[in-house]
């Protein structure tokens, strides 16, 4: 397995065909594309902002996540919608270089961030990135502009290996704050990364850029997230680096183990739900493309 995504191959996922069994020479697909069209442009419409409610507004436009946070009625504004920007907000901390399965985090979410960046190149959307999680630079921002010469430069920023050394602070917090001020009202913002965290801290950022902007977030998995391998005793580094040895053998451990994380899980999945964002989660050991189009699927059908 590859530690880092090779550019060559992130290049190569527009023209992606695993769905339809043959070769193609399309951006993406015509399956994929239509999938993510009908999912995230179906409407006609470009959501624009979120006001207060007025006397003789329609009500089929509410906005009951915010009316409900706020107890004051709001509505959601659209315009024609012609283009919109799209952001690939992409993690490449260290806890990405992490895979027991398929391949690695990090790799995962560059092919699905790629596939995701040429759907939306296909349909002349802007597409533009945001890279976080890098221990020296942190955050690299790429303004949304049309184009393959856009795609390349976010795609070849996913694939510069990060510097090793302390992740300070909370880097995803960072982004989130980054987009809320770099981005064009009604963008489609992409969260793309490790969710294995406590999400509880997030929640007003998240409420916040999801009242001016469409977020969908794609949760990277590997299946020793939440089931750990049965190795004896086994010595780990922490984030701090002190040392604890752990019997992996003990189904007690095991048990907890596995509870913690679907506990964890369950709490995205709140937070989510509350705030009105698509979840699609993504394992390593799945092919991508297959997946995304599942998630998709779902999506659409959850709409309907």
């Amino acid at each position: 397995m590859s530690l880092h995504p090779r550019l060559d191959d992130l290049l190569e996922l527009r023209h992606q065909a695993h769905a339809l069994g043959v070769a193609s020479h399309h951006l993406v697909n015509s399956a994929f594309s239509g999938l993510y069209a009908s999912v995230f442009r179906g409407s006609g419409l470009d959501f624009e902002e979120v006001r207060e409610y007025r006397e003789g507004d329609d009500i089929r436009n509410m906005d009951w996540h915010v009316t409900a946070r706020t107890d004051v009625p709001h509505l959601k504004i659209f315009r024609e919608e012609r283009e919109r920007s799209v952001v690939l907000c992409v993690d490449v901390g260290p806890h990405m270089s992490f895979g027991t399965h398929g391949t690695f985090k990090s790799v995962q979410a560059a092919r699905a961030a790629a596939l995701l960046g040429w759907a939306a190149n296909s349909l002349h959307d802007r597409v533009g990135g945001l890279v976080y999680g890098d221990t020296v630079e942190r955050i690299r921002y790429f303004r949304p502009a049309r184009g393959r010469r856009a795609m390349w430069r976010i795609l070849h920023a996913l694939t510069r290996p990060g510097k090793e050394g302390q992740v300070e602070g909370d880097p995803l917090h960072e982004a989130l704050q980054k987009i809320e001020r770099g981005s064009a009202t009604g963008s489609l913002v992409f969260l793309v990364g490790s969710l294995d965290r406590e999400v509880d801290s997030l929640e007003h950022m998240l409420g916040s850029l999801r009242q001016r902007h469409s977020v969908v977030m794609l949760p990277i998995d590997d299946t020793a997230d939440w089931e750990i391998p049965p190795m004896g005793r086994v010595l780990f580094s922490g984030p701090d680096g002190k040392l604890v040895e752990l019997d992996t053998d003990d189904e007690k451990g095991r048990v907890e183990y596995h509870g913690r994380w679907l506990a964890r899980r369950e709490r995205v999945k709140a937070l989510t739900s509350r705030l009105g964002i698509p979840l699609i989660p993504l394992r390593t050991d799945q092919d991508v493309h297959r997946a995304l189009m599942e998630g998709l699927r779902t999506r659409a059908q959850l709409r309907r």
